[in-house]
């Protein structure tokens, strides 16, 4: 479990190749993430099938690509474990078995839902079991992980709350094993007797003032253990608040920044606008894009002033350039001192900068598809490793280890 509240999970839909928004709205963050976690990064395919069940040939060339692109943005296999939902079929046990106790309501009241019921509704029949349940789905690619952390913007945080409510309700049923509090006092009292004092108070001032100050500080205190086994330790974090062993822990959501990146039009960049570039679109066309951008209407001529916050332009110098050159910009446009292709420009050459280094990566990936094809291999194995593991404490939590 100590390693687990380090791990990191995070995943996507495979719905084609990645544009910028994608790159600084997530790759960047997985980048990050990974020199300084346990990072499982994994493709969703399953969950393409919720709005795409109709026709899923497309989804396997989405995957591929997709991969390449995450290899790419910078995401590297010596870092991270990288893996395809679909090839680890422990996901699906789990979810069948979370949703055997998940209550109809707490899946009908996700934001998210309600949002593409609305959005998409009149494009795609989406009253089908797999859409309505895919927030367990969500939650068992987490749970099966026992990850600690999931990086997630805020529209994402209700999924974690879920996750979290479903892990407390599993626990709650399955880890009140027979003579469980006799066993977590013996627990107890093998942290010594300055260990078990401070452990006893921590848990106290928790349950009964609600102190998160010492919840954390008896978990801290759990993680110094070395004489603890396993099950000892999982009792004792499920005693601290009350309730029966931990055998799925509750993760933590890690809330992004919120990055969105403008397209060509100003307008969020997205496929569904046709406003995107995409990670490793070729620079001739980078180029006619940005240089032929809308600009702000009221510079029909070029000795016309302009206002950069009323230009679209100036939306992608927010994300791309310093704050000399934002100055630079607005001094030029407002008093028309610069043109818009003055202002483009460096625009331009900052794109391509960034995106020059994803091409190169990218370049090993295409001509070699065996080698991205052995690194997912390599990452579904280590991923079905934990996956057993799991399985294993979640069958024997619920009386299903019979032979």
């Amino acid at each position: 479990m100590l390693e687990a509240q380090n791990r990191v999970l995070s995943g996507m839909r495979p719905t084609g190749r990645l544009h910028l928004g994608h790159y600084h709205g997530v790759l960047k963050n997985w980048v990050r993430l990974q020199h300084e976690y346990e990072c499982m990064f994994f493709v969703a395919d399953w969950h393409a099938l919720t709005t795409h069940y109709e026709d899923p040939r497309v989804i396997e060339d989405n995957v591929w690509g997709m991969l390449i692109d995450w290899l790419a943005s910078g995401v590297n296999p010596g870092s991270a474990t990288l893996f395809i939902q679909s090839r680890v079929p422990e996901h699906a046990e789990l979810h069948l078995l979370l949703s055997m106790i998940t209550p109809l309501p707490w899946l009908e009241r996700v934001p998210t839902y309600k949002d593409q019921v609305q959005r998409l509704g009149n494009e795609r029949d989406l009253t089908n079991y797999g859409f309505l349940g895919y927030p367990v789905l969500q939650s068992s690619d987490i749970l099966i992980y026992k990850a600690g952390r999931v990086p997630v913007g805020a529209d994402q945080v209700p999924h974690v709350e879920l996750t979290r409510e479903l892990a407390r309700r599993f626990n709650h049923l399955y880890g009140r094993e027979p003579g469980f509090e006799e066993l977590a006092e013996d627990a107890i009292r093998k942290l010594g007797r300055k260990g078990a004092k401070r452990y006893r108070d921590f848990r106290k001032a928790f349950l009964e003032q609600g102190n998160q100050e010492s919840l954390d500080n008896a978990r801290a205190l759990l993680q110094e253990q070395q004489n603890l086994s396993m099950g000892d330790r999982d009792r004792l974090y499920g005693y601290l608040e009350g309730g029966g062993k931990v055998i799925l822990p509750e993760p933590e959501h890690m809330l992004t920044e919120a990055s969105v990146m403008p397209g060509v039009d100003g307008q969020k960049m997205s496929k569904s606008y046709g406003n995107q570039i995409m990670l490793r679109e070729d620079t001739d066309s980078v180029n006619k894009k940005i240089r032929t951008m809308t600009t702000d209407p009221a510079r029909v001529r070029r000795t016309d002033p302009g206002d950069p916050d009323k230009c679209p332009v100036f939306k992608l110098h927010e994300v791309y350039s310093d704050e000399d050159r934002k100055q630079w910009v607005r001094e030029g446009c407002t008093s028309a001192g610069i043109g818009c292709l003055d202002c483009k420009k460096p625009l331009i050459d900052a794109v391509l900068e960034e995106q020059q280094p994803m091409r190169e990566r990218a370049l090993q990936y295409e001509e070699n598809p065996d080698l991205v094809r052995s690194i997912v291999a390599e990452g579904c194995e280590t991923a079905r490793t934990i996956a057993r593991d799991t399985l294993e404490d979640v069958r024997n939590a619920m009386g299903l280890d019979y032979n």
